[in-house]
């Protein structure tokens, strides 16, 4: 029986795994298809401050602490799998399109001031000579010089390889239930009638890990984003450039040599992975009106794939109502970023079994569960 089995091969399960072998336990990562759920889609932004949120000043520390810990988690990661994650530290720049955009921007300044953020306001000028591909219609921005990004889908190729280095077995298989045996998580029962035992399970299924028969109630939903990625865009952007469009969101994320990441649609329509012409077509759009290069750029990919959303956009993390079985999902829009200190709280419950205090207010408890098992949302 292996220590800890693993539900979920993504980047937050894969690096659970990693933390947790080299804390010397015995772990087994069982996936289907390891990082081509959301990790696949993730566009790599490490920003805790543009994306702070009015009410969510919590997830905004727990960010914040994340972000401070990915260049040592990142060097560390690089010297164990002997590939780069592309780590970029460029800053991340907010623009507003229109006078209502400016408007939207001078209150978030105003939020960020309030929470002693380190955010500096730019004039259009100023922007366009931080990133001079910008559109000269651009009104004004925001800098964030603390706000960065990574290669996601080379930070999931690093994490399987140094895990299996660390000694993680990986299981090829689709989870369909947690074993229980004794009132407890004794592993994981899988879609081939097969079970991987283990004395303890991490369930990080993303989107998915609301649905398994039984594991009791947890306030996880798909949302739904689509996602473009374009090629020939080598030099056109130095940094993330995020941007207000009359009023729709968009990022532009630099990666690589000459890649271009353009998202994301925000859906509630349940597992629904459809690419849609309206949901290229409004990226596109918008990417274009702030950074008119996008035009000749080729589009090389669209997916769609589903964040793990929960009522207050924050993460389950630590112990669950079924003893045996620890939390590390709902992680939302912010899974990248809060990999290396999910990584590291999860590892050190499972190893000493104390939750670290950076993650103590994120346990499923904060919810209340009726009597039916419903979730009705933070107590």
């Amino acid at each position: 029986m292996t220590d800890v089995a693993v539900a979920g091969g993504g980047l937050v399960g894969m690096a659970v795994a990693w933390r947790s072998a080299l804390r010397g336990l015995s772990v087994t990562v069982v996936d289907d298809a390891p990082g081509t759920g959301a990790s696949a889609a993730a566009a790599g932004m490490l920003a805790p401050v543009t994306e702070a949120g009015y009410r969510e000043e919590a997830l905004l520390g727990l960010g914040t602490a994340s972000l401070q810990r990915w260049p040592a988690f990142a060097a560390e990661l690089e010297a164990a799998s002997g590939r780069t994650v592309g780590l970029r530290t460029a800053g991340t720049l907010v623009v507003g399109f229109d006078e209502d955009d400016v408007r939207e921007l001078d209150a978030l300044h105003a939020f960020q001031r309030e929470l002693g953020l380190a955010v500096e306001r730019l004039t259009p000028r100023e922007a366009r000579r931080r990133e001079p591909a910008l559109a000269t219609r651009v009104r004004g921005g925001l800098l964030v010089l603390g706000d960065h990004s990574v290669d996601g889908r080379a930070v999931h190729a690093a994490l399987l390889a140094a895990a299996e280095t660390a000694g993680v077995a990986v299981v090829r298989g689709r989870v369909a239930d947690v074993a229980v045996a004794g009132g407890r998580a004794r592993g994981l029962r899988l879609e081939d009638g097969t079970t991987v035992p283990g004395d303890r399970v991490v369930l990080a299924l993303g989107a998915h890990s609301g649905g398994l028969p039984s594991v009791p109630p947890l306030p996880v939903r798909p949302v739904k984003g689509q996602i473009l990625r374009l090629a020939g865009a080598g030099g056109l952007l130095e940094g993330t450039v995020r941007a207000l469009v009359r009023g729709r969101h968009v990022y532009l994320v630099p990666y690589g040599a000459d890649r271009l990441v353009v998202g994301a649609t925000v859906e509630d329509r349940g597992f629904d992975a459809r690419v849609t012409a309206g949901g290229v077509h409004d990226l596109l759009h918008d990417a274009i009106e702030v950074v008119p290069e996008v035009e000749e750029l080729e589009l090389a990919e669209t997916l769609a794939r589903w964040r793990p959303g929960t009522p207050d956009n924050a993460p389950l993390l630590g112990p669950s109502r079924l003893p045996g079985l620890v939390l590390a999902t709902g992680h939302h829009r912010n899974g990248v970023l809060l990999t290396p200190v999910t990584a590291e709280a999860i590892a050190e419950l499972l190893a000493t079994g104390a939750l670290p205090e950076v993650a103590a207010s994120f346990t499923a408890d904060r919810f209340a569960v009726g009597s039916s098992g419903e979730v009705r949302g933070c107590r």
